[in-house]
């Protein structure tokens, strides 16, 4: 697993020849760093006498911040798992009629089902995202600049799964699975940029 290896380990993997890992756990890997980040602020805000009226609320944001953590950390091995197993069924026997029939249907069931890790991960990113926004206007203002790295962060690994999910679109039959996947990709891309640029506003504000 590529979370089990040291951030050196998975570095050198990433810049290897190795086509897997990619910029999909590259982009789950940046929500996770997000969610790290959202989950620090308020960490940083629990217990703190002047930020005692939101202690409730940032617990809550601390809870879901953890839970979205652990889902894109996943989604890092989830998407070289998902490209290995499109590599797999490329590598399926094509000599006769039948062979070459079970693996285009192969190839087109594996390339759904890695179409769906990073729309999976655009739709956490978005979650994390309304979470970002809360902590930078409601947590420890000493972290603002944290929150507005988490909000970029988010911004960034929601973009780049949205890379990996129209790759995939490109050699996907299924029109209704296309089309349906673009409609969702556009809705949860316009929410992740209203969200970045109103808790960046937030964060430049706090700044001064």
């Amino acid at each position: 697993m590529l979370t089990s290896n040291s951030l050196s380990q998975f570095l050198d993997e990433l810049a290897s020849s190795s086509p897997a890992p990619g910029g999909g756990s590259v982009a789950a890997l940046a929500g996770a760093i997000g969610s790290a980040l959202t989950s620090m602020v308020c960490n940083l805000t629990i217990g703190k006498k002047k930020y005692a009226g939101v202690q409730d609320e940032i617990q809550s944001v601390l809870a879901q911040s953890e839970k979205l953590r652990r889902d894109l950390t996943e989604m890092i091995d989830q998407d070289t798992e998902a490209f290995n197993s499109v590599m797999a069924a490329f590598g399926m026997p094509k000599n006769t009629e039948e062979e070459q029939l079970q693996r285009t249907s192969a190839i087109q069931e594996a390339t759904q089902r890695a179409t769906l890790v990073p729309l999976n991960v655009m739709e956490l990113c978005e979650r994390a995202l309304i979470l970002a926004k809360v902590v930078a206007e409601k947590g420890n203002k000493n972290s603002v600049s944290d929150a507005g790295v988490a909000a970029l962060m988010l911004q960034a690994a929601c973009a780049g799964a949205g890379l990996n999910v129209r790759i995939n679109l490109v050699a996907l039959k299924d029109e209704v699975f296309v089309g349906g996947t673009i409609e969702r990709m556009k809705v949860i891309s316009g929410r992740v940029e209203e969200l970045a640029a109103e808790t960046l506003a937030l964060v430049n504000s706090a700044i001064g």
